[in-house]
């Protein structure tokens, strides 16, 4: 990442395809008192003292966050999770929530963290800071198997490892853009139960994302095999940095008391970040009661937006390089029907060098895939992100992108090295 910046600081008249960032174009500052205002009153509706409205706001509160209620509601609504406030907790963007899951469930040497490889580089860095053992299982060509999960998982217990948890984004993934069909979700539950393994399902893409969505893991978890960890910053305020994690498995500690997983990620919470800043929760809150705690509401038409720039992206990269051209080439993407990100197949090693030559000589900036891969892989690939441009940047943008593939494959130097 810090490649990449740099990269983006010299080349800056560079398209860059690089940033999973939210559209600026929605964003109204003077909503933002609109929505604290709404939080308010919302607390005196409930019957709240000025003092303890004072209190909600200037105060550090709550470990475990003041505005679980109202995110539990929304996620009702939303997503038809159905899980009591108690089991969330509220953390500091959905990076906290991975860190703190992470620490409360591989916390003995052999435990081990499993990761769906290419992956997301949040929970690996997390993973990486706490000490964690990392496993990838590696997605093939259709995505996700399950019989690739329990392969891994066979082999680290015959290692003498202990696979704890396994980390996956099932909707519009971040890198590859795929989607994990219903079947499959439902195999890996199964699967879950049977190797008993805990699963952390991050899927910030849903509600940003056109159409109707595939269930989540959590809505079809009938035996709290999975801990959802979830964020506004993606569906409605990026730079509020709030986020959650749902925690309803019941642990039991060495006298015998029980409680919920999320009182465990509340402990490490309080000796980590302390709590989550009661001014973003209240703008966040603010936000869902204005929609009568539907985020897909709110969400409405930044879906329709960011589904129009994926399939602009497609459309630029079919007529920058037809059919006929591209088989010539040796190069191929994938379609999502939703999320930020898509993945181009390329015949020569898309590493940082191309990446400096593309944006040095051809003004555009993407993703090289082996960032993602925790074991190596994905040389040959390129992650592009869609959802920060304007539609003129995309057809511009993808063009320069299509002249670069062009000079790299004519090079013999850089195709064919692997």
């Amino acid at each position: 990442m810090t490649f990449l910046n740099e990269v983006t600081l010299r080349h800056p008249e560079a398209i860059s395809f690089a940033p999973g960032r939210p559209y600026d174009g929605f964003f109204d500052v003077e909503e933002i008192f609109t929505h604290i205002r709404r939080y308010l009153e919302h607390l005196e509706a409930d019957g709240a003292s000025p003092a303890h409205i004072r209190d909600a706001l200037f105060q550090y509160g709550p470990t475990a966050g003041r505005i679980r209620e109202v995110i539990a509601d929304s996620l009702r609504l939303d997503e038809d999770i159905d899980v009591p406030p108690e089991s969330i907790v509220v953390t500091v963007g959905c990076q906290e929530a991975m860190f703190l899951a992470v620490r409360a469930l591989i916390a003995r040497p052999e435990d081990v963290l499993l990761v769906s490889s290419p992956c997301y580089v949040g929970i690996t860095g997390a993973a990486s800071v706490l000490g964690v053992g990392v496993s990838p299982v590696e997605e093939g060509a259709d995505g996700f198997r399950c019989a690739d999960l329990e392969a891994v998982v066979l082999a680290e217990r015959a290692k003498g490892r202990n696979p704890r948890a396994f980390y996956v984004v099932p909707d519009h993934s971040n890198p590859s853009g795929t989607t994990m069909p219903l079947e499959t979700r439902r195999e890996l539950l199964a699967l879950a139960a049977a190797l008993d393994i805990l699963i952390l399902e991050d899927s910030p893409y849903r509600l940003v994302s056109p159409g109707r969505q595939l269930p989540t893991l959590k809505s079809l978890d009938r035996e709290r095999r999975v801990v959802h960890l979830g964020s506004f910053s993606k569906t409605l305020f990026p730079g509020a940095r709030v986020g959650f994690a749902v925690a309803d498995q019941v642990v039991v500690d060495s006298a015998g008391t029980s409680s919920l997983l999320a009182d465990e990620l509340t402990k490490i919470k309080s000796m980590v970040t302390v709590n989550t800043s009661p001014l973003s929760q209240a703008v966040v809150a603010g936000m869902l009661l204005s929609a009568g705690g539907r985020a897909t509401d709110l969400n409405a038409k930044t879906s329709v937006y960011y589904g129009e720039a994926m399939r602009a992206t497609v459309r630029q990269l079919d007529a920058c390089l037809p059919p006929a051209r591209r088989a010539e080439l040796g190069v191929s993407w994938n379609e999502p029907d939703g999320g930020f990100f898509l993945t181009v197949d390329v015949s020569f090693d898309a590493d940082a060098a191309a990446l400096a030559r593309s944006a040095r000589d051809f003004g555009v900036i993407w993703t090289p895939m082996s960032y993602f891969h925790p074991d190596g892989g994905g040389q040959q690939s390129i992650r592009l992100s869609t959802s920060y441009l304007t539609s003129d940047d995309i057809a511009e943008g993808i063009a320069r992108f299509a002249r670069f593939i062009e000079a790299e494959s004519a090079d013999p130097g850089r195709t064919g090295a692997n």
